[in-house]
């Protein structure tokens, strides 16, 4: 932009002193939006939904004062409390967490969105690898992280194991943001392990936002894939 800046300089004739700071400040702006939109293309989102375009309109059951007191507020990241959306598939549960993750990089901090699918998935390649550790700290790391569908597959007890564990580290340090199809008295099924997934659930929730969304309908337009 030097051409025009040098040419708007030339019509309004400011100081050097305000030339040199509306340059620099044009400049750190630029630096700025550059390293949010490399924060958004790292943080693997598959669909940037934010909060400004979510239909509230069509989900009269879901408690949008509460919703937005949270992401107003950004109290989810400021006092590192976690937040659970559970309901029926298509109710927008994604969206919404989505929408927080995007509003913590727009903020100025690192995220990462991951469907439980895929997580377990990395968590049980890094026991064959050993590289369960360095997995553990990557994913330790983010100030804001989503999980996606969490029992949407079953797992085996060395990944319910390496779950929990980045769960711990990640409790009362990080914020994470965590959506599922299935009530909490349901957990000990995908888990196999009740003792495992009590201590899970007790150190979820106890610093956290949980929305039920069982009563919510699908605003998925028909003909679409389940997500």
């Amino acid at each position: 932009n030097w051409g025009m800046l040098l040419k708007e300089a030339t019509l309004k004739e400011p100081s050097y002193h305000a030339f040199l700071r509306d340059v620099l400040k044009q400049e750190y702006m630029a630096k700025k939006e550059r390293t949010r939109l490399w924060r958004i293309k790292m943080a693997n989102i598959e669909e940037p939904y934010v909060m400004e375009t979510y239909p509230f309109q069509k989900q009269s059951n879901l408690p949008k004062n509460k919703i937005m007191e949270c992401y107003d507020s950004f109290d989810y990241i400021k006092e590192k409390q976690n937040m659970v959306f559970i309901g029926p598939t298509g109710c927008g549960k994604t969206g919404l967490a989505t929408s927080f993750l995007i509003h913590a990089i727009n903020h100025g901090y690192n995220g990462f969105f991951i469907r439980f699918p895929d997580l377990i998935d990395k968590l049980y390649e890094s026991i064959a690898d050993h590289s369960s550790q360095k997995l553990l700290k990557e994913f330790q790391s983010y100030a804001c992280l989503v999980v996606d569908e969490v029992g949407y597959v079953p797992i085996v007890p060395e990944q319910a194991g390496l779950f929990f564990t980045l769960m711990r580290k990640r409790h009362k340090k990080k914020t994470t943001i965590v959506t599922s199809q299935l009530g909490f008295e349901e957990w000990n099924g995908f888990f196999k392990n009740g003792h495992l997934a009590a201590a899970l659930l007790d150190s979820l929730t106890e610093n956290c936002y949980i929305f039920n969304m069982k009563k919510c309908t699908s605003i998925r337009p028909k003909g679409l894939p389940a997500k």
